[in-house]
């Protein structure tokens, strides 16, 4: 499904939350070849024993990746991501763990193009247990309503 949300229809403070992911193995897997970053922490479950969270965790960019897409809900034909900042790994993300993330326009502002402006989405992940593991700035590049006038 696409529509057409402009910057002026972005209000401050709304809100909203995804479904809920389960991080398996595999996605752990896939995602260490995808990136090339097979580093013990996430792929020797010996090695990780002894370290101090005694298991495997996810990568943070898996959690990012998938953070990010169940944000994705609908196509904006007049939005597109300008960036991320503030990125954040506040706890880790184990195999078995399901996250889910809120959503919360945070802030907007003109652009240096006055057909644009910048909306910043504030974006957090949390565990099934709803404790908050990831974090992020979200930028949106969104079309002002009157760009042709």
């Amino acid at each position: 499904m696409s529509v057409k949300i402009f910057y002026e229809d972005f209000v401050i403070g709304d809100s909203r939350k995804t479904s809920g992911r389960t991080i398996t193995d595999a996605d752990i897997v896939l995602h260490a070849g995808q990136s090339g970053d097979f580093y013990p922490h996430h792929m020797d479950e010996e090695w990780c024993k002894t370290q101090p969270f005694k298991r495997r965790i996810a990568h943070g960019t898996l959690i990012f990746s998938v953070g990010v897409g169940l944000s994705a809900g609908v196509i904006n034909e007049v939005a597109m991501t300008y960036g991320y900042e503030r990125l954040r790994f506040i706890k880790p993300v184990f195999i078995n763990d399901t996250i889910k993330a809120n959503v919360t326009i945070k802030e907007k502002k003109d652009h240096k193009k006055p057909a644009y402006g910048i909306v910043t989405e504030s974006l957090e992940v949390f565990n099934q247990h709803n404790e908050l593991v990831m974090v992020c700035e979200h930028l949106l590049l969104v079309e002002k309503r009157n760009a042709d006038a």
